[in-house]
């Protein structure tokens, strides 16, 4: 066995640890080295291979009428910028030779000459800017479309150094109309501000994607993540032309009496859909605009509308009825120590009046004693008994900012002089004081009555829509069953329909008389801005509420408006706003049978003129007019040319032979045809007169010449 040399070991093992040694220290250097001198060269290369995460912007969703028409849309717009950094020495040099065409190019897109440009981008060169405004505001998706076209910009963001930011804007195609209802957004950041636009925001707004880029080889690819999901589209229970003929009626009453504001919903009694909601305020410039949805918003003293619920609840506890009197006295009646005043009192008040003859004039007399007599000892009995009608109910609108009511219990402990309850409290609360109703649940009320009794819940959506096809309903919603028993409905129906037909109401009647309206008027004092009652120029709240037909109701409706100093009226003024709408909306609605409107003694074979055959046979044959047409001409161009004929209760169409050598019969044609006949041969046409042509100076047949002119004489 060999002896174990340990001399030759160590050496080579020396020798490995130097080796090694070295190659840890050259490492070392290395790393040292590529972090110091080399670190700006690795950054950019890491630069070029970082994978970039964006975002894709998806589509917000529409907001359509209850028929389907856009009430709310988004369009494209982009903020468009150059990176100066992006591309290199061969975009630099390019945009140097191409300056003059861009700058032309801009110019000819945007209010800037192309000197201007010019000196900005230059200027913005020098500076080597990334984020460079090419223009300062949103442009149009065409505008983006005519930049992207132009010289370097087309390269795209990485080459030419062109980048821009989407955004969505909103667009509303009936402009102002329901605009606090539909909503609007923050242009600056894409945010929903008010109305159905913010309660469905994230419905609308959908759900963003994720795109990465990532260099492959020397190309850069955009890889989608994530795809981007659109918003869904609301289909609102708003009708168009309801909401432009309420709005109108609105404006124009406001006008005329000088009212400060102005509010009207139109509600469908069976379902509860809002049909139409009006918010006009006078502005600074004297123009009326919806600044502020205050139909679902504004907290006020109803007045006079809330009679009905205090009578309803009368009448539903059984403590009288319909033929209960009282004595309403010369118009002024001490309440607990405080004058109540009805509005005649100057002309002597109305003396001893049946309770429905209460709603009818408006008595606060009759009403609050009524209610003073047989509630004064437990006003709570009352209270509850409103609650029962639903008009303190929270209806849990979609819109952002609604206001529940304010019906408040009777508190005699409270240290609130607000809130004290003492024996004026019921009195007024009885009349609609002591409140603070939005108008929106006072005609839910209303609509409640004209239902037979079931409250509905006010209903802004009907569906949920994605790709034309329904997602999601919304179907109509019963609040109460019944807030009341069915005897008191058809009692106070028939109450609120006398109102109108030989009470205070009348102007509320459709000047037609073609349907019956029921409702009650109101008119109240307000205070606002911490005044009193007795400072300054009284204002007064002014309102109508009802609903019609009155013997079979379709629709209800709320008219209130705010005015400054007499007069004021609620029927005479409200009360009219309510009659046109009323019409316009029993107009829109009428359907009547062709065969109705026939006159058995009129010709209903229609007289045709000359000319194009085949247009006339067309239109007859979508009126179901009988014809019989035979001819030869050429069909698919449109024209045949020819006589017609009233005969054996059709009508009957000839061709006309086609010679252009000679001068064609144009008798009994329009002008049009007639002209078109002449000139087609290059025969000069003079028209006479209005209607069918009755004569011509050329004799059909003859022959054409240059320069020939015929003179056309035309009769109706």
């Amino acid at each position: 066995m060999s002896k174990f040399k340990s001399e030759k070991v160590m050496p080579r093992f020396f020798a490995i640890a130097i080796i090694l040694t070295l190659s840890g220290v050259a490492v070392v250097g290395k790393a040292f080295y590529t972090m110091t001198a080399k670190k700006d060269y690795w950054e950019q290369v890491a630069a070029r291979e970082k994978r970039v995460n964006d975002t894709i912007a998806s589509n917000r969703g529409n907001i359509l009428s209850c028929d389907g028409q856009l009430m709310a849309s988004s369009i494209p717009q982009y903020k468009i910028y150059m990176d100066f950094k992006a591309g290199g020495f061969k975009k630099d040099s390019l945009l140097g030779a191409k300056m003059d065409s861009i700058c032309e190019g801009l110019a000819a897109i945007f209010p800037k000459t192309a000197e201007e440009f010019r000196h900005d981008i230059e200027k913005a060169r020098k500076d080597s800017l990334r984020h460079w405004a090419i223009w300062p505001h949103r442009i149009s998706y065409n505008e983006f479309c005519e930049v992207n076209k132009l010289p370097v910009f087309r390269l795209g963001k990485y080459k030419g150094g062109f980048h821009y930011d989407p955004f969505n804007a909103r667009r509303r195609p009936f402009g102002s109309l329901a605009q606090r209802t539909i909503g609007d957004m923050f242009g600056a950041i894409d945010s929903a501000r008010c109305g159905l636009e913010l309660s469905f925001d994230s419905l609308l707004r959908g759900e963003n994607g994720i795109v990465h880029v990532q260099k492959v080889l020397d190309r850069r690819m955009q890889i989608v993540d994530k795809a981007p999901v659109d918003g869904y589209d609301i289909v609102t229970t708003i009708d168009v032309s309801m909401q432009d003929l309420a709005e109108r009626a609105v404006i124009d009453e406001l006008k005329l009496i000088g009212g400060d504001l102005g509010v009207a919903i139109l509600m469908e009694v069976k379902t509860g859909d809002v049909k139409a909601i009006v918010n006009m305020t006078r502005c600074a410039d004297g123009e009326y605009r919806e600044i502020k949805n205050n139909a679902v918003s504004d907290l006020r003293e109803p007045g006079s509308v809330f009679k009905t619920a205090s009578i309803l609840v009368a009448l539903d506890a059984g403590v009288c009825d319909t033929t209960k009197w009282v004595d309403t006295g010369s118009g002024v009646w001490n309440m607990h120590g405080r004058d109540m005043k009805d509005h005649n009192w100057r002309k002597g008040g109305y003396g001893t009046i049946s309770l429905p003859r209460t709603l009818e004039v408006s008595s606060n007399i009759g009403v609050s004693r009524i209610i003073d007599e047989y509630f004064g000892s437990h006003p709570e009995k009352f209270v509850k008994g409103i609650y029962k009608t639903g008009l303190a109910t929270d209806l849990k609108l979609p819109i952002v900012g609604y206001a529940k009511p304010r019906i408040r219990m009777p508190d005699y402990k409270t240290t609130n002089r607000a809130l004290y309850w003492s024996k004026t409290t019921l009195p007024w609360m009885s009349i609609g004081y002591e409140t603070q109703i939005p108008p929106i649940s006072t005609l839910t009320f209303y609509n409640a009555i004209a239902n037979d009794g079931k409250m509905m819940r006010p209903r802004f959506v009907k569906a949920l829509q994605k790709n034309g096809e329904v997602v999601k309903e919304f179907p109509p919603e019963v609040i109460i069953e019944h807030i009341a028993k069915d005897k008191t409905i058809k009692t106070m129906q028939t109450i609120l329909e006398h109102v109108v037909s030989q009470g205070l109401g009348r102007k509320a009647a459709p000047l037609s008389r073609a349907f019956k309206v029921a409702g009650k008027t109101g008119t109240a004092q307000i205070a606002e801005d911490g005044q009193s009652y007795h400072s300054g120029t009284m204002k007064y709240w002014l309102s109508f509420a009802g609903f019609f037909p009155a013997d079979n109701p379709r629709y209800s409706c709320i008219v209130c408006l705010k005015k400054a100093g007499l007069p004021a009226s609620g029927g005479g003024m409200s009360g009219v706003v309510f009659r046109q709408i009323a019409e316009g909306v029993m107009a829109q609605n009428v359907k009547r049978s062709v065969e109705e409107a026939r006159d058995t003694a009129s010709i209903l074979i229609p007289e045709v003129k000359n000319g194009n055959i085949v247009a006339a046979d067309y239109v007859l044959n979508n009126l179901s007019v009988p014809t019989s047409s035979g001819w030869n001409g050429n069909i698919a161009q449109g024209k045949v040319w020819g006589t017609t004929n009233r005969e054996a209760g059709r009508v009957t169409a000839t061709e006309l032979p086609d010679n252009l050598n000679t001068v064609p019969n144009v008798v009994g044609m329009g002008a049009r045809d007639a002209i078109y006949m002449l000139e087609k041969r290059g025969v000069r046409a003079i028209v006479k007169g209005r209607g069918r042509v009755s004569h011509q100076t050329l004799s059909p047949g003859t022959g054409i010449r240059k320069g020939m002119s015929c003179t056309l004489t035309l009769e109706l």
